[in-house]
């Protein structure tokens, strides 16, 4: 059983997902920090300093506090929008990178041409 246990474990697909998990967790913190103390701050700027956090409905004794939820709401939507940005940035660099390393050796107009005679003579016979 202990075997089966470090064969599983120690498999490629569990360490990258360990590995995913731990670099996502230190990622949010960053998404985190950037809506938080970048983003909503500009945001509240441009708006007037609405802040959603103190709405609340009173029903007898209890507070429904809706404002929480929506101000969640409002901050999910700014973690989406700034992990889709960061994200389609660091595809643009890394498709650079790939026709960068796909440009294979060039093939000069005389190689060319005598591909093609090549080929002509081939179909000939």
């Amino acid at each position: 059983m202990w075997e089966d246990f470090k064969k599983f474990a120690l498999k490629g697909n569990v360490m990258d997902l360990a590995i995913a998990v731990v670099i996502g967790a230190a990622f949010s913190k960053i998404v985190t920090s950037l809506v938080a103390d970048i983003i909503t701050p500009i945001i509240g700027v441009l708006f007037g300093g609405v802040k959603f956090t103190g709405l609340v409905i009173k029903v007898g004794a209890a507070e429904i506090m809706y404002g929480n939820f929506i101000q969640s709401v409002v901050d999910f939507f700014l973690i989406a929008a700034s992990i889709f940005f960061v994200i389609r940035l660091m595809m643009k660099f890394q498709r650079k990178q790939e026709e960068k390393v796909d440009e294979g050796p060039s093939i000069d107009t005389k190689e060319a041409l005598l591909t093609e005679i090549r080929d002509l003579l081939a179909q000939k016979k």
